[in-house]
């Protein structure tokens, strides 16, 4: 079976940005990704990507965070469990700024969120980023 390197470079991605989160590191530092990145023996094309993914979730936060949190009518996105709240900053970064088609971003993220979350995550995932996507194609 053959692995998709995108879906692997998202799996470190929620992972260092879910490391990021929990040292209340609001910002891309490299040293630190470096660290991450041969703990974990992350290498080649896979790195490339996860340095892409997690600057590009840093560097729009301000209005992925204001996409999430307008999609989730009763949920504030502090109250969200961190690797759904992840999984959805990841998944909006490429619907906002990269060619990933969208159907692509929101089945990666609910897989993701399955795999990371609790057991309702893949449905609660996949409720937000679909009204993110409406939201996003209306604009």
């Amino acid at each position: 079976m053959t692995v998709n390197i995108k879906t692997v470079a998202r799996s470190f991605s929620l992972q260092f940005l879910y490391q990021c989160e929990a040292e209340k590191l609001l910002y891309y530092s490299e040293p630190h990704f470096e660290t991450f990145a041969q703990h974990f023996k992350i290498s080649g094309p896979v790195t490339t990507i996860v340095k892409e993914i997690a600057k590009g979730v840093f560097d729009h936060l301000d209005k992925i965070d204001s996409l999430i949190t307008k999609a989730s009518k009763n949920w504030s996105i502090t109250r969200m469990l961190s690797t759904d709240r992840i999984v959805m900053r990841i998944a909006v970064y490429e619907l906002l700024e990269t060619s990933v088609p969208t159907k692509v971003a929101i089945n990666e993220a609910i897989e993701l969120a399955k795999r990371f979350g609790s057991e309702g995550s893949g449905t609660f995932v996949n409720g937000i980023l679909d009204a993110v996507a409406k939201e996003l194609r209306s604009e």
